[in-house]
């Protein structure tokens, strides 16, 4: 397990980026979807929680096997996807993913906002266990080197101004000057429990949960003066038509494939009340199973090797996935 604590600060307010953060998912996940791949909302309803009160949970599938890297494309079927169940309580979320190909792998993430330039170090109530200590890592949206692929000259913060809010260009120190300024606190925490693998495989999910971050965020400030005058009654029918519209592009899948997962009211009922867990099985699949008279070969672990995350052609393009760490839903009124 690797958990890190990540701080990112907007030119916003929380009370703006609740909007500007639904608008900048759904618009996003719409352009990142092709037929077959994509974002599919699977549920959308109001959740009450005793401890956080009146929110929304949100089930997403991310299909993305054509989005892996070669070496992954090779092992995983064409029908993998990732799922993502998300608690909006805002200004605090829960959000969590597992995969329907690799049990022993998911990632959790708790979100909480502020109108701050990222100065608390307590915001999470968090100790370290034992002698570890949670790595902060903050996340510059102007000037932290993005993925080339991601780039456009529109969204780079260095150069855009805008016409509505008058805000921007960032320059170097945006964040000690800037009014108004809020800060996105996220503790991700990643699991991958396979020997030999799970320190690789953790460090490169955290590289590209950054990455992913990083980009949506910027995008989330580079729209804003298409969202900076909705209200939320507005954003919401957007992101419900923009949902629509995304399911269709993506098409359908393949009925004759079917992937048990725990019912869904069995997970609303018992709530994120306390972090949510994984809620598929920690054993593999019988057809995954290793014969007991089968030796095992020793050294297999150390025959892979992971892509280099800095190389273009070896990076996950996870731009939909994760929905920038939390996926923020509309509450209801």
């Amino acid at each position: 397990m690797l958990m890190k604590e990540y701080r990112i600060c907007m030119p916003l307010t929380v009370e703006e980026y609740r909007i500007g953060q639904l608008y900048m998912i759904s618009k996003h996940s719409h352009e990142q979807s092709e037929r077959g791949e994509g974002v599919e909302v699977v549920q959308n309803e109001p959740y009450e929680d005793p401890t956080y009160g009146q929110g929304q949970f949100t089930e997403k599938r991310v299909y993305l096997n054509n989005k892996l890297p070669s070496w992954a494309r090779a092992v995983v079927p064409k029908i993998f996807y990732v799922t993502e169940k998300a608690w909006n309580y805002y200004p605090y979320t829960i959000t969590e993913y597992t995969c329907s190909f690799l049990p022993k792998f998911s990632i959790h993430i708790e979100t909480k906002y502020e109108d701050n330039k990222g100065s608390n170090d307590n915001i999470f109530d968090s100790e370290p266990k034992g002698e570890e200590e949670i790595e902060v890592c903050l996340v510059d949206i102007a000037y932290d080197e993005i993925p080339e692929r991601y780039y456009k000259e529109s969204e780079d913060l260095r150069y855009f101004k805008s016409e509505k809010t008058d805000r921007g260009v960032l320059q170097e120190g945006w964040i000690d000057n800037q009014e108004p300024i809020m800060c996105s606190y996220k503790l991700v925490t990643v699991k991958f429990e396979v020997w030999g693998l799970q320190t690789r495989v953790e460090q490169f999910v955290h590289k590209v949960i950054r990455d992913v971050l990083l980009l949506g965020h910027r995008q989330a400030f580079a729209w804003v003066d298409e969202w900076i005058e909705m209200t939320m009654d507005e954003v919401r029918e957007y992101e419900r038509a923009t949902q629509e519209a995304t399911n269709r592009k993506i098409g359908p899948f393949p009925p004759s494939i079917s992937i048990t997962e725990t019912p869904l009211a069995s997970v609303a009922r018992n709530g994120p009340s306390s972090a949510p867990s994984t809620p598929l099985s920690t054993e593999p699949p019988e057809y995954l199973s290793v014969p007991k008279d089968r030796p095992r070969k020793k050294s297999a672990p150390e025959t892979l090797t992971l892509p280099d995350p800095n190389r273009r052609d070896s990076g996950f393009r996870l731009a939909s996935i994760f929905s920038w760490g939390s996926t923020p839903n509309p509450q209801p009124e």
